[in-house]
């Protein structure tokens, strides 16, 4: 397994406050904006192509401006996001090596891993940055165009049917399991180191159907390579008007969403991860990027430390408790 490490730079922080760069805290105060001397570096724990990958780039483009200095996107697939959140705590917590998060490792990994090699306070949330559908595509020259298709295609296949998963943990795996257990279903998840390989099983025809992340199965649902059939969360998709979600459908307890964060090491100090929440939102509010990720089907969130910190923890204890209901495991 190749093992990440940083050379051993100074600190190379300068605190600089500028009224134009600074953002309120949740308690009202001004903070300065990270000003670095030398590149960034952003671990996405997800194949090439992914909605990690893609995200990092995207941000990674706009917080380069921000900071004067590059972005560089390292990807870090595999292990459901363990090994990139490994790569990230390894390096020196000075707030030059950020990892971007997710719903599999920074929430579901500690319910779903017996021996996870890191717990939650190891981690800093630094910002979220994205949230964004999931949605349940099945090849084009599949039978199946509803739900309702989907449980009569099950019921003819007396081995049941097989399911892409991008990566374990993910929220397109947890959706997957919820809908097979709302809709009766039996399919036998076939674990993928990222969205991009999963996909072109599915796009093969080698895999039934998947529960994906937006950004990633979008361009292939317009072009006419994949057909999608529901969307996940409460409200449809602007991105697409005309699928319905899967409490049209007729299961109203399935509502997932994709997020997407950045986090540090807990060990970086808490004045240089408060001055990266306030470059990043900085990064966010850029119109170009903003548009992109919309493209995309994502829509930005931004805010400050706290905030993500709640958020992060009502997602671990939900997730926790759909994981136990469920019996969801993952072999460590």
């Amino acid at each position: 397994m190749r093992r990440f490490f940083s050379k051993n730079y100074s600190l190379g922080v300068i605190f600089a406050l500028f009224a134009g760069l600074a953002a309120p805290t949740a308690s009202g105060a001004d903070v300065p904006a990270f000003r670095a001397t030398k590149p960034l570096r952003l671990i996405a724990p997800g194949a090439p192509g992914g909605i990690l990958d893609l995200s990092s780039r995207l941000l990674g483009k706009s917080l380069s401006e921000q900071i004067g200095q590059p972005v560089i996107v390292e990807n870090a697939p595999g292990a459901g996001g363990i090994i990139g959140i490994q790569a990230m705590l390894h390096a020196p917590a000075d707030g030059y090596t950020l990892v971007m998060g997710s719903l599999g490792p920074n929430a579901a990994n500690y319910a779903l891993h017996n021996n996870l090699p890191y717990k939650p306070d190891d981690l800093a949330p630094v910002v979220q940055v994205l949230r964004m559908p999931n949605v349940l595509v099945v090849n084009s020259e599949s039978p199946v165009k509803t739900i309702a298709d989907l449980k009569a295609y099950a019921a003819k296949k007396p081995n049941g049917l097989s399911v892409a998963v991008s990566t374990s943990g993910s929220s397109g795996h947890l959706a997957g399991e919820l809908i097979k257990q709302q809709i009766g279903i039996s399919a036998v998840n076939v674990i993928y180191r990222g969205a991009a390989p999963a996909l072109s099983d599915l796009l093969g025809g080698r895999e039934d159907f998947m529960v994906d992340n937006l950004i990633t199965s979008l361009p292939l649902v317009r072009s006419g390579k994949l057909r999608a059939i529901a969307v996940t969360t409460k409200a449809r998709a602007p991105e697409l008007p005309d699928v319905p979600t899967m409490a049209e459908s007729g299961y109203p307890d399935i509502d997932v969403s994709v997020w997407i964060g950045l986090f540090a090491s807990a060990k970086t100090p808490p004045a240089v991860v408060r001055e990266l929440n306030v470059v990043i939102n900085k990064a966010l509010a850029d119109p170009m990027l903003r548009e992109r990720l919309a493209e995309q089907g994502g829509t930005v969130v931004g805010g400050t430390t706290e905030q993500f910190a709640a958020f992060v923890r009502a997602e671990t204890t939900r997730w926790t408790h759909v994981i136990k209901d469920a019996g969801i495991k993952v072999e460590d």
